[in-house]
């Protein structure tokens, strides 16, 4: 006497296939886009570091680094015989990138009298775009 097979049946394994591919086309963009927002985040927050680093610079120096100077002035000491009171070791302990794995840029004088700029270029890393490719600045978490 044989005994009966017992498993799934083709059909069955299809229509399992099938549920998950519903299922990760609907998950899977939200899980991005939450990817996304965490490195928009991520970005106005390490603006926001390096704008404290720049204003202790200042108060030590009585100025910030001019646009030649740029960020690099807050890991190592400028050339700039004016600066005479910089701290050992630096304002950083390294050049910052932004999430994207680019450098952010730093401009001196800023927008609208500000008195500088640090711009990340967001996800496709060129000036201007909308959405996550939207510039991150100094100038646009101040006015919010």
């Amino acid at each position: 006497m044989r005994k009966p097979q017992t498993g799934f049946t083709l059909i069955e394994i299809m229509v399992v296939v099938v549920i998950l591919a519903v299922l990760g086309a609907l998950v899977v963009p939200k899980i991005l886009s939450n990817v996304d927002k965490a490195r928009v985040t991520r970005a106005a927050s390490d603006i926001r570091a390096i704008q404290t680093a720049l204003d202790l610079y200042r108060l030590d120096n009585f100025k910030y680094p001019t646009s030649e100077q740029g960020l690099q002035a807050l890991v190592t000491q400028p050339s700039d015989p004016t600066i005479t009171n910089y701290r050992t070791g630096g304002y950083l302990d390294a050049l910052p990138k932004d999430p994207w794995n680019n450098l952010y840029v730093y401009v001196n004088p800023g927008p609208n009298g500000m008195d500088y700029d640090i711009i990340s270029y967001g996800r496709d890393g060129k000036p201007g775009g909308e959405g996550f490719d939207a510039d991150i600045s100094a100038s646009s978490l101040n006015q919010r």
